[in-house]
């Protein structure tokens, strides 16, 4: 499974992430695996690749803790969506991902193994150019001009992980699409 993830985060993941880019650094522009973060490398990222690495990290612990609570979990491992982002996001066991590769929908036994994995691709430009080169085979359902659903691949496109692209109002719609995915599986 690892060989066509490449990225950070947990091989065993419930929750992806796609962005199109890896961090602006060597050993991230060179990452050809899916690696759990260690020794605060969510802190090092910040602070060479600056404030837009630091709102991805942000967004994404704070969509975690707006997930439905009866799917998932991460908000009851923490008190805070900050505690979440720096002791379990993207770690080994966390079941998250933060990926720079493209989804990987073509699992041997892709009903058990992707039918609890929930893909978001942060930005309708990324979605659409995964699309454009061939790299993701989805039905997107256009909800709006920064939502669509797969319902059949567990895909969601939303908005980039930036506060004021995803901003709380639209961190909650995007928990309402999860909750509406989850219910018709």
């Amino acid at each position: 499974m690892s060989k066509h993830l490449i990225g950070l985060g947990d091989e065993q993941f419930n929750v992806a992430v796609y962005v199109a880019k890896a961090p602006s650094m060597p050993y991230f522009e060179t990452l050809n695996s899916l690696e759990p973060v260690i020794n605060e490398q969510i802190n090092t990222i910040n602070q060479h690749c600056g404030n837009g690495w630091r709102k991805v990290f942000n967004v994404y612990a704070k969509v975690l803790f707006a997930l439905p609570s009866e799917h998932y979990s991460f908000a009851k491992q923490a008190p805070t969506w900050q505690q979440y982002r720096d002791e379990f996001l993207l770690q080994k066991n966390s079941k998250t991902a933060l990926l720079f590769s493209a989804p990987n929908l073509t699992s041997a036994d892709k009903a058990s193994s992707n039918k609890n994995q929930l893909h978001i691709i942060a930005g309708r430009t990324h979605a659409k150019n995964l699309l454009q080169q061939g790299k993701l085979n989805a039905q997107f359902d256009w909800l709006n001009d920064e939502f669509a659903i797969d319902t059949a691949n567990n895909i969601i496109v939303c908005p980039y992980f930036d506060y004021r692209q995803l901003s709380n109002i639209k961190i909650a719609r995007l928990s309402e699409l999860v909750a509406q995915l989850k219910s018709s599986l």
